[in-house]
């Protein structure tokens, strides 16, 4: 998915100690602190989850911050927008801006509705829904190599259709977090699996080969858990009284091909934006001429039944307006002149989350320029990574740290890359070894955390259902918060296990000697 992968890490990563705190290098780390405590009390006191909320958070903690810089202020703050344009943050955002518009697509052009009549068909219950949906959002994150376009696609098709057909929401939820953490952590195209090649001299090839035996070991157990867990927990009841969203539809099912088209160029090696635009161009020729459209394209005399890809809506009074009122993306009203559409609406919900994500890495980046990632290195390196075993598990809980710091996973691996590069070459663990390691528990991490941003994207993706005009049945109490989904991202705590066992076991363990890393791949 990533543009230069290689750029993107020497970018944000750099040793350079430009910034003094009172305190100490440490000190530099309080700004991330500080959010991590805002949102612990936010989310998991206060039960609140509000994204808007946490972007708040990270905004008093960064002007906290400034206070304790010694000197000119003009360094931390020149430093902020530093962080914000880096690269690592860009391509996040990119890719929920995308995904977003490509699954409003979907949506309105009754993508959802086809599930439903597949699973009415083939007799999948409620029940079973969750474990279906682990399965075919781990096979759609590999194939497109990204988790978080993964869980808004996801989030926004097989969500409200698994409700309809009565699966429980959390358990739902969980499961797609969960094939969005197998994606992230196999797909060869992944940011995250580049990111851990390239930064422990590893190839890819290789790397993906020999992850394969963990992602494995978490994701058998992972299935049958949901597959247990659909059986014993309650399903979700949905009235069908307003806005009839239990029918199914199987013409709905043409999307398929645009999921395909996404897909089949992620894996011929198309850059994710490429691919995601093609299946946006497909997903608007197959809704404007599909006979599914016939009332979506309408303009009523009271207004809008359902909005088009894209619709301005002016003022009957605006003269000019009046002359381009056959176009089907221009209508007149009486009332408030606003922009609408599926291309809209999918990317309006995630600003908030798009805000955040650039003060958490701005966070990040006074954090490195402060030294206080290199302070926390050369403590663990002295001090804890005393053995083979200790320096594994140094690896395994040091990404765990970051992650609950910096919730962007890719942002979070590159910043804790170079100490597993450093004490893995001390103690001569291989490369592949290493970017196993790192991988995983970013992945993994990265769609567990309430404040992270996989869970993030995934709520901010419902509640765009809840103001959806084609989902009246979604009401408020059908979205799931991330305080409560944390504990069902199976996937996610068994692959963080899995390298927490294998870190005191040695299991999988190679070292240098045994083999060695084709050429690094370049991205």
């Amino acid at each position: 998915m990533p543009p230069d992968t290689e750029q993107t890490a020497d970018e944000l990563h750099d040793d350079g100690n430009d910034i003094e705190f009172y305190g100490g290098r440490l000190v530099s780390a309080l700004p991330l602190a500080l959010f991590v405590a805002w949102a612990i009390f936010q989310s998991g006191v206060l039960q609140v989850s509000d994204t808007s909320g946490l972007v708040v958070g990270m905004l008093g903690a960064l002007i906290v911050g400034m206070f304790f810089t010694k000197g000119s202020w003009a360094s931390y703050a020149n430093t902020i927008f530093e962080g914000m344009t880096q690269r690592v943050a860009a391509t996040a955002i990119v890719a929920w801006l995308w995904a977003g518009m490509f699954a409003q697509l979907l949506q309105d052009g009754g993508f959802v509705q086809g599930l439903v009549w597949a699973a009415d068909v083939a007799n999948v219950t409620g029940s079973l829904f969750p474990a279906a949906t682990f399965l075919l959002a781990a096979l759609f994150a590999t194939g497109i190599g990204t988790g978080y376009g993964t869980t808004i696609a996801f989030t926004g098709l097989f969500y409200p259709a698994g409700l309809l057909l009565g699966a429980n929401p959390v358990l739902l939820f969980g499961s797609i977090l969960s094939g969005a953490v197998f994606g992230d952590n196999l797909a060869p195209v992944s940011d995250t699996t580049i990111v851990s090649a390239v930064t422990q001299d590893a190839d890819i090839g290789g790397v993906v080969a020999s992850r394969f035996k963990y992602a494995l070991v978490a994701a058998v157990p992972a299935l049958l858990a949901y597959l247990i867990a659909g059986q014993l927990m309650p399903g979700a009841t949905v009235s069908a009284g307003a806005g009839g969203g239990l029918d199914g539809n199987a013409l709905g099912l043409i999307h398929v091909l645009s999921m395909a088209t996404v897909i089949a160029l992620a894996v011929s090696g198309r850059h994710i934006v490429e691919a995601i635009s093609w299946g946006i161009v497909v997903a608007l020729a197959f809704n404007v001429g599909s006979e599914l459209l016939a009332e979506y394209t309408t303009l009523l005399a009271d207004g809008l039944q359902r909005s088009p890809a894209l619709l301005f809506q002016a003022p009957e009074s605006a003269g000019l307006a009046r002359e381009f009122a056959w176009l089907p993306f221009v209508a007149l009203t009486d009332g408030t002149a606003t922009v609408s559409g599926s291309l809209y609406d999918g990317a309006l919900g995630f600003f908030p989350l798009i805000v955040l994500t650039l003060l958490i890495v701005a966070g990040a980046r006074i954090m490195i320029r402060g030294g206080g990632f290199q302070a926390i290195q050369d403590v663990l390196l002295t001090r804890v990574a005393t053995n083979v075993r200790r320096a594994e598990a140094t690896m395994v809980f040091g990404t765990a740290l970051v992650n609950a710091m910096i919730t962007i996973n890719t942002a979070a691996e590159i910043a804790i890359a170079p100490y597993v590069a450093r004490v893995g070459e001390r103690f001569n663990i291989n490369g592949y070894r290493r970017a196993n390691i790192l991988d995983a528990n970013t992945s993994a991490l990265g769609y567990i955390f309430p404040w992270a941003g996989g869970v993030l994207v995934g709520f901010a993706t419902m509640q765009g259902l809840v103001e959806s005009s084609s989902y009246e049945w979604f009401t408020q109490s059908l979205v799931v918060s991330p305080i409560q989904v944390w504990p069902f991202v199976f996937h996610g705590w068994l692959l963080f296990a899995t390298f927490v066992v294998a870190a005191f076991s040695g299991y999988g363990l190679e070292y240098i000697t045994d083999r060695e890393s084709e050429e690094v791949a370049r991205v």
